[in-house]
């Protein structure tokens, strides 16, 4: 036994000794007798066609400067260069390694500059490895575009026969990795190239064109849009691809169509009513989540259907009632075999795939987040792999928490029995941004004043992981940390309001204010408002902190914000006036009171109510000092401003201004 797995391993393995002294074949490359060098390319050929070690062993001898010479070189004949093509073909069949080898090589433009051969076999033969190097991730992609012409040129060789129209389309498929490929490839006219494709009777030429639409309609609503409106022999696109999605059709090119229309409509050139999306492309996915499919199948149905349904609240409820579905995406979280940290291979795979499409499901529907949930083993799974070392399935599990966690009943219930706030606290100290921002999100619903998990997740020292939140460098992060942090000051108590003040400090307040992102200048308001309430906590925190804070005001309505935002400003200092002694940094600030005083007669309706707010609180008449606030506004003309809003059309500034003009009454 121990003999044989021994042959086996020397079998394999590439001594020094076969590479040292190259055989007679590789030492023919390099004479310049046509006929030895031609027997030469031949007995190479032979030699690496089925081996991956005959293979290495060759790249090891340093033959490939040698072939790549011969084969761009039109002095040695077509015999001579087919071979030579063949030999390339070869090679980059085999290991990755093996074609790292021949693309360092810069084989990449020579095979480019064959296709000009009038050789139609030996043009045959080098698309034929273009498209083997182009399926690597670490292909030249660019290459493809820094000529304008070849693409032109490669559309031109596609009707040469069969084999070309499969690797251009291959080609360009696998090229197409950015916006501006898809918009090049686009003005070309390579959709109408690819529909005619779509006819062929070989559905191994349909199945690249499929793909390459595909790759083209991803996130970019203008190529998706022509090719939704291409039409070939009196068909439009999506029509001719239609047929394609039928069940007699094998299961790779009904998932490949169906991602297709998932990114055609997903770029807005497909509505979701459209038939093709609701009553094809959807129903073909979810069949396909089914056990009676391969795990890949299913993991890639499972994963195209999350991104198709992700937005659409229509399609979520269809989604859910569709043979059983939510059942069948359960099953994937129940591992045929005992499973280990991390998850691996399908069991990781099948998991991403679950949480990605319970996720969209959940998005938008209550009573489908609770089906969700009363699902065996959801919760305990995504709270289990919320601590998995695979980041790809963390984050995956954190997505479905944070679809879930939209739901008030949930977090009422089975968040707080399933402690879901520790694993997601760890989360917070991961390296990945994309798992940071999602699960600060998800923190921001647990942190709403009527979650049981509130609470504890404070006492675990939230509130420090959060200001250190606003501080990072990443838009979505510093955003999400202040908006949790608004979400925890919001009947809160004096102490808590204290901590957050002191953790955060009022420099990174200033900062925050100052952001270039307005939501997150919004949220920090509104975190100001929310500490600033009751009358107690009002004049506590302005006795720490008022200076600072009526500065802050100033800056935000001093500046260029939008209504909205000075709005907030508006409503804060409304708060401040609701306070006994807070009152008194209103109303010694006569900057402060000549704005509150001009938004009066803005044309905005809700900034003249967030403004007669604060003039209400200013002259409240039970509050001590009430009549000489109020004779120090009259002076400032603010009563006749008043006066002058009693016939608004608008209610809610009507009601408010009937409340402000009572206080400048006689008791």
């Amino acid at each position: 036994m121990s003999v044989a797995v021994m042959s086996n391993v020397m079998d394999n393995t590439i001594s020094s000794m076969e590479v040292e002294e190259p055989p007679q074949h590789v030492q023919d490359l390099y004479s310049d007798d046509p006929d030895k060098l031609l027997e030469a390319v031949s007995r190479l050929k032979n030699m690496v066609i089925g081996s991956n070690r005959q293979k290495s062993i060759a790249i090891k001898h340093g033959i490939l400067p040698r072939v790549l010479a011969l084969l761009g070189d039109v002095q040695w004949g077509d015999e001579i260069r087919r071979e030579s093509c063949i030999v390339l073909g070869s090679l980059v069949k085999g290991t990755e390694e093996n074609v790292r080898a021949v693309v360092d090589a810069c084989s990449v433009p020579v095979l480019i500059r064959v296709l000009s051969s009038e050789d139609a076999i030996l043009v045959e033969y080098s698309l034929t490895c273009l498209k083997t190097i182009f399926s690597h991730r670490f292909a030249p992609k660019d290459m493809l575009y820094s000529d304008p012409g070849l693409i032109r040129h490669l559309l031109s060789l596609m009707n040469e026969s069969v084999a070309n129209k499969i690797s251009v389309a291959s080609i360009l498929s696998d090229a197409c990795s950015t916006a501006d490929h898809q918009i090049t490839l686009a003005n070309h006219g390579v959709v109408t190239h690819l529909a005619a494709l779509l006819v062929s009777p070989s559905i191994k030429v349909q199945m690249p064109a499929v793909k390459c639409l595909t790759e083209m309609s991803y996130k970019n609503e203008h190529v998706s849009s022509v090719i939704a409106e291409t039409v070939f022999n009196g068909k439009k696109l999506p029509d001719l691809l239609i047929s394609l999605l039928s069940r007699d059709k094998p299961d790779k090119m009904q998932l490949q169509v169906a991602a297709c229309f998932t990114y055609l409509h997903r770029a807005n050139a497909l509505p979701p009513t459209d038939d093709k999306v609701c009553m094809k492309t959807l129903p073909c996915l979810v069949r396909m989540c089914s056990k009676e499919h391969d795990t890949e199948t299913r993991v890639v149905a499972a994963e195209t259907l999350s991104y198709l349904i992700e937005v659409d609240k229509e399609l979520q409820a269809t989604a859910a009632i569709s043979n059983r579905l939510i059942s069948t995406l359960s099953e994937f979280l129940k591992p045929q075999q005992i499973v280990f940290k991390p998850l691996t291979g399908t069991t990781a795979v099948m998991h991403k795939a679950a949480f990605k499409a319970f996720a969209s499901l959940g998005a938008n529907d209550e009573q489908i987040r609770k089906r969700i949930i009363e699902t065996e083993p959801l919760m305990e799974k995504v709270v289990e792999c919320l601590d998995e070392p695979n980041p790809d399935i963390a984050l995956a599990a954190v997505r479905c928490l944070h679809s879930l966690s939209r739901s008030v009943q949930q977090l009422r219930t089975t968040f707080k029995d399933h402690s879901v706030w520790k694993p997601l606290l760890k989360l917070l100290q991961h390296n990945r941004q994309d798992i940071l921002a999602v699960a600060s999100s998800t923190l921001c619903n647990l942190l709403l004043e009527f979650s049981p998990s509130k609470e504890p997740v404070l006492e675990s020292g939230a509130v420090e992981v959060l200001c250190n939140l606003t501080r990072h460098e990443d838009v979505g992060l510093r955003l999400n940390g202040i908006w949790a942090l608004m979400n925890v000051a919001f009947q809160a108590d004096q102490r808590l309001k204290s901590q957050i003040l002191v953790t955060l400090g009022m420099d990174q307040i200033f900062r925050l204010l100052s952001d270039d992102e307005a939501n997150i200048v919004m949220k920090t308001l509104g975190l100001l408002r929310n500490l600033l309430t009751s009358a107690a906590h009002i004049d506590h925190i302005m006795g720490l902190y008022g200076k600072q804070i009526m500065q802050a005001s100033i800056l935000i309505l001093e500046g260029d914000h939008g209504p909205e935002t000075k709005e907030q400003a508006l409503c804060m200092l409304s708060n401040i006036a609701d306070g006994f002694s807070a009152k008194d940094y209103i109303m010694t600030n006569d900057d402060v009171l000549k704005k509150i005083t001009s938004y009066l007669s803005h044309s905005s309706p809700k900034l003249q109510t967030a403004a007669v707010m604060c003039v209400s609180n200013l002259a409240w008449k039970e509050e001590d000092g009430s009549l000489e606030r109020q004779a120090k506004l009259k002076e400032l003309g603010v009563q006749k401003l008043l006066h002058s809003l009693i016939t608004t059309s608008d209610q809610n500034l009507f009601d408010r201004v009937k409340t402000a003009l009572n206080q400048f009454s006689p008791n």
